[in-house]
């Protein structure tokens, strides 16, 4: 896909980070844009933002586990603007720890979002893009789908399966000769607020102690994060991997074709995992 003006861009986890950079960016290529959030407050701000600088904006709260409310979203943009042809599934939560001590509340969370919430986008939006005749889906997974950590459970395993959906995905599309292309974002460190998720995830009842343990991480990994990546830079490679028909997006490559090289020889030499953890992610 090479022209983007006047097109209709369409983003989950819109309000912040890497989603709403993406939306920045969709703007500045002169798209319209249907962003989706279940924060509300910085979906509205992130709205208001992009539709003062004269961009189209449609915008709607809700939760991407709800395949319902997913399809109403889809509706309701085509209502709007008629079509879809990009579709960014973006929305994310973080989660981690010892995959035995993660609670079947804290694994529903995470896995719902992050691997269902693909699924429920890439079913409420693909029919669209297929009536259009042409677009382009990116799945936001991570560097995480692509190396396996300890220490980082619920996370890792559901961006390895947003990995292989949007492989499924690209076959699926290619079979139909469908002239809508797929690509799988997978970054490192970028400079989001994921690592401030679980705020968000009153359900998953942790103790006081378990939330003072939270605030404390999440202090300390806050400065990491300031010297990381920002989003914008990850939007600009977005959009040049969907012109170039790109399927991974590695906004981290060298360190990421180091680690995928590692976990391949791993397998092909019939050894053990051997990342240590999630310090070993890639920097570059």
């Amino acid at each position: 896909m090479q022209n983007f003006e006047g097109r209709v861009a369409v983003i989950t986890g819109a309000a912040s980070g890497i989603g709403k950079a993406l939306a920045e960016r969709a703007a500045k290529l002169g798209m319209k844009l249907a962003l989706a959030d279940f924060d509300s407050d910085g979906l509205t701000n992130t709205g208001h933002q992009l539709a003062e600088t004269g961009s189209e904006v449609f915008t709607a709260t809700l939760d991407v586990t709800d395949s319902q409310a997913m399809e109403q979203f889809a509706a309701d943009t085509l209502a709007r603007f008629g079509a879809a042809h990009l579709l960014f599934n973006n929305a994310g939560v973080g989660g981690g720890g010892k995959l035995w001590e993660v609670t079947q509340r804290e694994w529903q969370w995470v896995i719902g979002i992050n691997l269902n919430g693909v699924f429920n986008g890439i079913r409420a939006f693909t029919p669209a893009l297929l009536a259009a005749g042409e677009g382009h889906i990116v799945n936001t997974a991570s560097v995480a789908g692509l190396m396996s950590a300890p220490g980082t459970s619920s996370y890792t395993v559901s961006k390895h399966a947003v990995v292989a959906m949007s492989e499924v995905l690209a076959g699926d599309l290619r079979g139909e000769d469908a002239d809508i292309g797929v690509s799988v974002l997978c970054p490192s460190f970028v400079n989001t607020s994921i690592f401030r998720s679980s705020r968000y995830a009153d359900q998953l009842e942790h103790s006081k102690e378990q939330r003072a343990e939270e605030a404390a991480i999440e202090e300390m990994v806050g400065e990491f994060f300031k010297t990381a990546m920002g989003p914008e830079r990850v939007a600009e490679l977005v959009f040049e991997a969907i012109r170039d028909g790109q399927f991974y997006i590695l906004p981290h490559p060298e360190g990421t074709r180091e680690q995928v090289s590692k976990r391949l020889q791993d397998i092909l030499d019939n050894r053990s995992p051997s990342v240590s953890g999630p310090e070993e992610f890639p920097q570059a």
